[in-house]
């Protein structure tokens, strides 16, 4: 009795699926479970010295079963915006740096009509400078993490500027493989001597962290030359590109913090802990990457890729409804996962094209990572909209287009440091 009482206040309640009180069972995806490996990564520790030809044994996981999956099937498919081609980040952990940098070439395009190609590793390396600065000077309270957020390129090119990719390739030694691994873990080792020590003279601290980057990635130049001429990197970034960082904002989506205000995005990689987040209802984070791509503008995405939707062998990444049904997913679906960790801030890509199908939306994404290079088509990713409905985090965006996407004035977003 008490089962059916239950049953008649679920269907009363109105909450009952339409299609199950009408005798029609709703659409369901299946979950499979495969053989997988990264063995693109494999082939790059390979070609550095480490490892062995083989790729490590394979792993079951989930996957859904694509059967029957209407889905894209080539980038030629969709409405792109102008971007550079794929660059693989290889064996670092820095895909804010490259999809950031990818983003913001794809903005000089937009607005100047250069097709520039930028150093990321200048970005990093800079970026990893001013982390052991914050370390010393908090006494080694402030998080060394390996990684970092895209809007730190912003931070990074006010206060250095930046440089085109041939004046600083940032390859160690020897190499044509992006690698930070050695690199991280020297200076690693290196803070936490100095915090063991209570050393805490920042010039000396600064000095030496930056001869260790320049050992691992070679020394950064003072100047580029454009056009014969000999200029700062702060003055090509702001005079010959034309590129004001002031202009850009990130937003975010998480009901913990208030919405429409900033506040900070709270995970390990904003290790500088930037509150410079506008805060907004998944609806209108939704409508403001569609409002993006569809007025030309590309869009740099934080979001989680470690789901089973996540099928980077196939190309897709997609919420199956075995993990939970696209109509159910709204902010405090997202929040959930965000508060018990199963989605986590793990992955920065770059969204270059949308396409409509079926009145719904599907994104081109152009991934830095190794894993989409195990797939077809050599680092594009089809996102389909529900996945950065549950698995978006953050977006870096034009001003401008943001506030025209939500009707309203930003207000001064606070001081970054």
């Amino acid at each position: 009795m008490r089962y059916a009482a239950v049953l008649i206040t679920v269907v009363l309640s109105g909450w009952w699926p339409a299609s199950v009180l009408q005798g029609v069972e709703p659409v369901r995806d299946k979950g499979i479970m495969v053989e997988e490996t990264n063995a693109y990564r494999a082939r790059l520790e390979a070609e550095v010295g480490e490892g062995g030809q083989k790729a490590p044994p394979a792993r079951r996981v989930l996957r859904p079963d694509l059967t029957g999956m209407d889905r894209p099937e080539s980038p030629d498919e969709f409405r792109r915006i102008f971007h550079h081609p794929l660059v693989c980040q290889g064996l670092t952990g820095q895909c804010w740096a490259f999809a950031a940098t990818s983003f913001f070439e794809s903005e000089i395009q937009r607005l100047s009509g250069r097709q520039v190609r930028l150093s990321e590793m200048w970005t990093v390396y800079w970026e990893f400078v001013e982390k052991a600065r914050g370390f010393v000077r908090t006494r080694g309270e402030s998080k060394f993490p390996r990684g970092s957020e895209p809007n730190a390129a912003i931070r990074i090119w006010a206060r250095y500027g930046v440089v085109p990719a041939e004046a600083y390739p940032g390859f160690p030694p020897g190499q044509r493989i992006y690698d930070d691994r050695k690199l991280y873990a020297e200076m690693n080792a290196y803070l936490k001597a100095i915090k063991e020590r209570g050393d805490w003279d920042e010039s000396r601290a600064v000095t030496d962290i930056r001869a260790i980057l320049d050992r691992h990635l070679g020394a950064p130049p003072t100047m580029v030359e454009v056009d014969g001429k000999r200029v700062l990197p702060r003055v090509y970034c702001r005079v010959t590109l034309g590129l004001d960082v002031g202009e850009y904002v990130s937003v975010m989506s998480l009901m913990q913090e208030p919405w429409n205000q900033w506040a900070q995005y709270p995970v390990p990689d904003n290790w500088w802990g930037s509150r410079a987040y506008y805060n907004v209802p998944l609806d209108e984070f939704v409508h403001l990457i569609r409002d993006a791509v569809r007025g030309g503008v590309s869009v740099c995405l934080v979001m989680d890729c470690h789901e089973p939707g996540f099928y980077f062998r196939e190309d897709v990444a997609f919420v199956p409804r075995f993990d939970i049904p696209r109509e159910f997913i709204d902010d405090s679906a997202r929040q959930m996962r965000f508060s018990n960790e199963s989605t986590t801030d793990d992955h920065v890509v770059h969204i270059v094209g949308y396409q409509e199908r079926d009145g719904v939306y599907w994104y081109l994404v152009k991934d830095s990572g190794n894993l989409p290079r195990n797939g077809h088509l050599g680092g594009y990713m089809f996102y389909r909209e529900d996945y950065i409905q549950l698995k978006g985090l953050a977006v870096v965006l034009p001003r401008n287009v943001v506030e025209h996407s939500l009707g309203r004035r930003l207000g001064a977003q606070p001081a970054e440091e």
